[in-house]
């Protein structure tokens, strides 16, 4: 039996800044992965003989300034790289809406469909970063303990203020209407063109089941823009693939002296009269350690390590209670050459492409997570990684990686099987065919990654890339329970520091920077 001060289940992005900020204070850290490689779901593999993919995501949107500075990573190698282009929203014969990093570019993109809406954009986009720097300090705080919050914790939410007079109080007002809104609402307000809306509403469904019509898609809206500088689909790179971030964080916890261990899987977290004290590993080994943080989902921290029989009742309806339903599903295609994009130039392609030509189309292809079905019509995110990364690829070929949203982990009458990820592949390629017509003469191999595969792969129950829907009861001090939105959990000495909890899914590290301040407090 070996004797830590603090053992960490899983080498995300989140278990891995949770381990950095405490071997930084001095900490005995051991981190336990089960795959054979750090990362999670920012990990990436070669999954052809010379191609290589982002497994899951091939960007960041933005990372905790806390962390970086803190944990001092750029000297540690982080470079972000952003494109001119953030993205290209492509909607029917060939009509497209590039976002630049430069205002008035994309202004002048808005002006080709809508004289009024660009008049608007800057309006607008200075509307967003007020409400989403709200958000920012909300994401700075431990969530209040409800119903018996206490002057401690009313003092500390004190930051929360900032915003307040730097915007005034009808900021506050905005924010607490808007989070709650549906997309099409908060667009009807500002715009007029379809392809635009859509453009916007994209963003509220980010990685959710739900389609644009549901309430809280504008909270998802800000979420995706918080720290995003005043840029609407702010996306960044980490130069060599996504995978580099994780490597960093490695590099960093162990110039700290934490210990990384991976091919090690931890079956059961031991708990004797409701405290933790240890784990098991799948070799039947002990190891003993004063606290244990889990990165993993509550479903799985709680049902399958912890056990259900030592859950409070109450505790353990509030786990059962969590609402997953993941519905994101991922293409992976190695090409002999570099696709042709209709209306888009070699030199605009080093972005990230959508395909939606409407809100209809969006919520349309929703119904197909009501209905348990493959969407006939898929929304569909693409990017080629090779032109960012050339070791991605053979010289002269190229990387296709397409996330395709609202494919259901839940099938009425069938499973995923190799028959359903064809079809779906059949689907996807449609869609695509519309924008690269010669998208099909060009793929040597197809790598499909199902809702089902990333509950096997990583661990994520029901396929959720959130660890539990980003919906507004599943926020805050609801996230991932009423009782353990903390970090803290009902279980002395065992902590979360997962996107299941406050403030929800991204490889920001917000989550294990929270976390890792709460254990060091206790």
């Amino acid at each position: 039996m070996n004797n830590y001060d603090v053992i960490i289940i899983g080498a995300g992005i989140n278990g891995l800044t949770t381990a950095s900020i405490l071997g930084k204070k001095g900490k005995r850290v051991l981190v336990l992965e089960s795959r054979d490689k750090i990362g999670g779901m920012a990990s990436s593999i070669e999954f052809s003989p010379g191609f290589k993919c982002n497994l899951i995501n091939d960007y960041i949107k933005w990372i905790d300034p806390r962390l970086v500075k803190l944990l001092n990573l750029e000297a540690f190698g982080l470079e972000l790289v952003q494109p001119e282009i953030l993205r290209i929203v492509i909607g029917k014969n060939g009509e497209h809406i590039a976002f630049h990093k430069d205002v008035d570019k994309t202004i002048d993109s808005i002006s080709k469909y809508s004289i009024e809406d660009a008049g608007k954009w800057k309006d607008f986009i200075s509307y967003i970063e007020k409400l989403s720097h709200f958000l920012e300090k909300v994401y700075e705080l431990t969530p209040p303990k409800l119903p018996n919050i206490g002057l401690k914790e009313i003092f500390g939410m004190r930051s929360m203020f900032t915003p307040i007079r730097q915007h005034g109080t009808r900021g506050i007002v905005d924010l607490l209407r808007v989070a709650p809104m549906m997309m099409p609402e908060l667009v009807d307000e500002w715009f007029e063109n379809e392809l635009l809306r859509s453009s916007i509403s994209i963003a509220g469904i980010h990685h959710h089941s739900f389609g644009p019509y549901a309430a809280g898609t504008g909270y998802n809206l800000l979420h995706q823009h918080v720290h995003g500088d005043g840029l609407f689909h702010n996306v960044q790179f980490t130069k060599g693939g996504t995978d580099t971030f994780p490597s960093i964080l490695k590099s960093c916890a162990e110039s700290f002296n934490v210990e990384i261990k991976t091919s090690t899987k931890v079956i059961s977290i031991n708990t004797n009269q409701n405290e933790c004290n240890g784990v098991t590993l799948e070799n039947g080994e002990q190891i003993i350690a004063e606290q244990i943080v889990s990165s993993l989902d509550p479903n799985n921290t709680f049902m399958n390590l912890v056990g259900p029989s030592n859950l409070n009742p109450n505790f353990k309806t509030q786990i059962n209670n969590i609402r997953y339903r993941g519905s994101t599903a991922r293409i992976h295609f190695a090409l002999n050459k570099l696709p042709e994009i209709k209306g888009i130039s070699n030199e605009q392609m080093k972005t990230i492409f959508s395909i939606s030509p409407s809100i209809k189309y969006l919520e349309r292809a929703s119904d197909s997570v009501k209905y348990g079905k493959i969407p006939d019509n898929p929304y569909v995110e693409f990017f080629i990684p090779s032109l960012l990364n050339p070791d991605f690829a053979p010289k002269g070929e190229h990387v296709l990686s397409a996330t395709v949203q609202y494919a259901p982990y839940h099938l009425r009458n069938s499973k995923w099987s190799d028959t359903v990820k064809d079809q779906l592949n059949i689907n996807v390629l449609n869609t695509l065919e519309k924008v690269i017509p010669n998208i099909r003469s060009i793929i040597k191999y197809t790598k499909i990654i199902s809702p089902l595969d990333l509950e096997n792969e990583f661990g994520l129950t029901e396929g959720n890339l959130n660890h539990g829907e980003m919906t507004l009861d599943q926020f805050m001090f609801m996230r991932p329970t009423i009782s353990s939105a903390q970090y803290q959990t009902p279980i002395n000495n065992l902590y979360l520091c997962g996107a299941g909890t406050h403030p929800g899914g991204g490889l920001h590290g917000t989550n294990g920077f929270n976390a890792a301040r709460e254990i060091l407090k206790g």
